[in-house]
This record gives structure tokens, sequence and C-alpha cells, in this order.
């Protein structure tokens, strides 16, 4: 600034008078201007600034350990419905994407066909039963004779052997006609279980084979199955507490509560992941198969943990840490340990209960600074 008014000054003395004048003022323009910023440089650095920031209060609490995968919807059991007969597919009883109930009739085959087997065979163990009626007088008849001493032996033995001929053709007639029964009522399909049925691969009208390709598909949702993986790591401490008792299992996008039921036999040595298995009631449906899905298994409850914001964690190249609030409105940068994270909750060590963390300002803060509390209330 000095050099500034001096190479006016010199410019003043090589100018007339009242050029003179008019840059005199200037200069004295420029000399308060300057006077004025320094001092307001001077009185802003003399006073410290208090920074704005948003805290909440570490608290105490029993919270769950858990572990969080995601995993694969999957029916409870899937059912392909094939035909058993051959026939001209007459009606279809069921519309496509409908809940059906076990038992219901889904689909009708032209049971004429299995009808008429069925006739011949009740005709041919009427006969036959006729016949073994017969027989069997006939060998009273003979025996009564072979006591008297009027028939012979092998006359006899004959007579009894027609009877017992007889009497297995009977037999298998019986075993014709339930069987005739059976593929007639084949010509009726029911569903064999409550769930929902896909859509119909063949359409009404056309001929259907025995066990040739699946009619329809349906799929049971109630209860239904979540599939997930979890690292190996974990494998001794999910049967730890499974052995002690039932594993809860929560879709949280569903808000669906299951049990763990099933923890394979062998670890994938692919991806070093163990597969498991839950089981949800799925009352209202909001779990569906092949859906993707966020899975949390929780092992047991921790009491006395201590939980803060996970917002208020910070990361530097020594480790974790936070901003703690101290009596004088100062932070103190304290050094934690984290243990995990629960619904936007971090459970950590090296903070107390009841002390106040900071959550939001930590970019414009260091060890000692000054702070003033945006929130008001502590959270």
């Amino acid at each position: 600034m000095n050099e500034l008014i001096r190479a006016v000054m010199d410019k003043i003395i090589s100018f007339n008078i009242t050029k003179r004048k008019v840059i005199i003022a200037v200069v004295i323009l420029i000399v308060l201007i300057w006077l004025s910023c320094s001092g307001k440089s001077s009185q802003t650095t003399g006073t410290e600034q208090a920074t704005p920031v948003v805290v909440a209060t570490a608290e105490e609490k029993t919270v769950p350990i858990e572990l969080t995968s995601f995993g694969t919807v999957e029916a409870y059991s899937s059912i392909a419905i094939k035909t058993q007969v051959t026939g001209i597919l007459n009606a279809v009883h069921f519309t496509e994407g409908q809940d059906v109930n076990e038992g219901d009739l889904l689909l009708s085959i032209d049971p004429r066909p299995s009808q008429a087997d069925l006739k011949v065979s009740q005709a041919n163990l009427a006969k036959d039963e006729v016949q073994l009626k017969n027989a069997e007088k006939e060998v009273a008849r003979q025996k009564e004779l072979l006591a008297k001493g009027f028939a012979a032996q092998g006359d006899y033995d004959t007579s009894v052997t027609v009877a017992e001929t007889f009497r297995a053709a009977v037999g298998a007639d019986k075993a014709a006609v339930e069987n005739a029964m059976l593929q007639l009522e084949y010509c009726s399909i029911r569903s064999p279980v409550t769930g929902r049925i896909g859509s119909l691969l063949v359409n009404r009208g056309n001929l259907v084979k025995l066990n040739d390709i699946s009619v329809a598909t349906i799929k049971q949702i109630v209860p239904v199955y979540v599939s997930f993986s979890v690292p190996q790591q974990y494998l001794p401490d999910i049967q730890k507490y499974m052995s002690a008792g039932k594993l809860d299992v929560t879709v949280k996008q569903q808000k669906a509560q299951g049990l763990l039921s099933f923890v394979d036999n062998t670890v994938d040595t692919t991806t070093g992941t163990i597969r498991l298995r839950a089981t949800f009631t799925n009352e209202t449906k909001s779990l569906w198969p092949g859906q993707y899905v966020e899975v949390t298994v929780i092992l047991t409850n921790e009491p006395n943990a201590i939980i803060v914001p996970s917002a208020a964690v910070q990361i530097s190249q020594t480790g974790q840490f936070v901003y703690v609030l101290k009596p004088d409105q100062t932070v103190e940068l304290r050094p934690v340990t984290v243990k995990r994270t629960i619904n936007n909750h971090t459970v950590l060590e090296g903070v107390k209960a009841g002390e106040s963390v900071v959550t939001d300002g930590q970019l414009r803060l260091v060890p000692g600074a000054k702070v003033v509390i945006k929130n008001g209330n502590q959270k």
C-alpha cells in the first residue's frame, strides 16, 4: 500500500495544480478504504467463529446380532400337471394365474374310451364269477361222489383245478375293473395342492397323450421358501445359535418374518459360502417365487450395546472416529471401534451412553473447535 501511495504522489508532482487537487482526493479515498479493511480484518482475526453442527445422543440398548445377505424366493412346492391318460381335452375349469385349492377340478379329458374299457372289464368279471360259482358246485358234487365211492380221485382233482382257475380269473378281472375305474378318474385332473396355477400350455380340443408334456404348473406360495447364502466363517455361529433355539429371519422390504429351516450339508468351494433356507408363512403373499430380496438372520440379542447414528462415524488415515461434544461447547476427536450397522445406526465401542456426537458438519471441524448446535434438542 505504501508503494501505491508513493507512486500516486509522484504523479501528483508531474501534473498542474488543478489535476493535483483531484489526485490528492483520490489518494485520500484509497487510504481510508485500506484503513477500514485493515480494521475489519484484525477484528475478525481476534474473534473465534463457532461452527454450526447437528448432534445426537449415544444410547445404550439391547440390539440384535444379525447377518445380512441377499436371496431368492422359492415356491414351497412346484407341481407340473401332466395327463395320465390319452384323449381329447374337453374342458378347462380354471383361469390362468388363478388361486386353486387342493382337490379343485382343473381339466376334463374325454372319458368315453375309459368308460368303455370299464364296461368291458366289468363284463369279464361278471362272466368269470358265474363260471367260478359253477366250478365250485362241481367240486362239491365230485367230493360227495368220491366219499360214496362213485367217483375217481382224478375227477375230483380236476374239478378243484377248474374252480381255482376261475377264482384266479375273477381276481384278475377285479384288478382290471379297478384299473379301468382309475383310468376313468384320470380323465378329471384335480389340483394336488393349494397354490397358484400358471399359464395353460395346451388348449381345449387338443389331443393330450399319456405323460407327454406339462399342461400347467402350480406353485405353492403359502408357505414359501427364501434361499440365500452367507460366508462360511459364520457357519459356527449359525450352528451354535440354531442349536439353542429357532433363528428368526426377516425380509425387510416386505416386512416378512420367518424361521431358518435348512442349512446345506456342503460349503460351496467356488464361492466359500454356505446355502441356507428359511420358511415364511407368507399369508399376505408379499413374497413371490423368483423375487430377489434382502434377508437378515437374527442370531441373538446383545444387551447394553452403545449405538449412535451411522452419520456420526468418520474415517481417517488412522481409523474410524467420532466428534464428541464437550461441556464447554467444543468438540473432541474420539477414536472408536465399529462392530456393525443396524438400520442406519452403528454399534460401537469408545463412546459412553449419554454423550453427544456430531452427525452433521464434521468436515469443518478440528479437535477443540467451538461449535453451536443447529438442531436444538439433541436426539
